[in-house]
């Protein structure tokens, strides 16, 4: 049984106290009303220790929204994987299209991130589409493997089994263009081919992989109920504890 898990990407907003307030608001809604699947809040940095300190983890779980691709040293402004550990975070999120587009990360770089966050104890929430240029010449399926190969495909498969994939159709954010359900399915599939084909077909069936496109409680349930969709990588829909728990619930039947 594949696990079910919603997680929500902050970005960066929200001060300290601010974050601290919605952290507060979303784990007092899930002791109220316990979640039928994985709840996972991903923070800025400077979040992380005090969210830890609030949250009742048998309902939410925490994370990053990075770390460095460095174990530790001279690196002034970064943040190891070793560091985002000791705060109590169980996640942490590479490769996002915003990293990889705005701050030139390569798969090199995210495969030693990756190493090193997996080193350190973390699951990783790992991002991974196309642009839209890409998916209009046809070249999603070439891309989204390239960047699974690149990054993921020197692990074993006990090393994967600490991976949630997130698929994000970069092209449909922020274009006024939308993934339907079908055409995130379509790619969801393939994706599990990909893995099936590299690591076999019982870690691919067991690998959970996220829908991060613009999910909202509105279209939630018809994404959900597709059978490679496992939950979504939630952006805005994650600041407002109310539509958040709206995508959480869409997994109750």
């Amino acid at each position: 049984m594949r696990k079910k898990i919603v997680a929500g990407n902050w970005k960066m907003n929200m001060s300290l106290q601010d974050g601290i307030e919605l952290a507060n608001e979303v784990n007092e809604s899930l002791l109220n009303d316990a979640p039928s699947c994985e709840v996972v809040i991903c923070t800025p940095f400077i979040h992380l220790a005090s969210v830890a300190g609030i949250i009742d983890t048998n309902v939410l779980k925490l994370g990053a929204e990075n770390c460095a691709d460095k174990a530790k040293g001279a690196y002034t402004g970064e943040v190891s994987a070793e560091m985002v550990k000791s705060t109590g975070a169980e996640y942490v999120i590479l490769g996002h299209s915003e990293r990889r587009a705005y701050y030139a990360e390569t798969p090199e770089i995210l495969k030693e991130k990756v190493n090193l966050a997996l080193a350190n104890g973390l699951k990783v929430i790992f991002c991974i589409g196309e642009v839209l240029e890409e998916r209009e010449s046809g070249k999603q399926n070439e891309v989204v493997e390239a960047q699974l190969s690149g990054s993921l495909f020197d692990l074993t498969a006990e090393q994967f089994a600490n991976v949630v994939l997130a698929y994000e159709p970069v092209w449909a954010i922020g274009t006024g263009k939308t993934a339907t359900a079908e055409q995130a399915e379509e790619m969801h599939a393939f994706i599990r081919k990909t893995i099936a084909e590299k690591f076999g077909k019982d870690v691919a069936e067991a690998t959970t992989i996220l829908y991060g496109g613009s999910c909202k409680p509105s279209n939630a349930k018809e994404l959900f109920a597709k059978p490679d969709v496992d939950g979504g990588l939630i952006g805005g829909a994650s600041l407002k504890a109310e539509d958040f728990k709206g995508i959480v619930d869409a997994w109750k039947a």
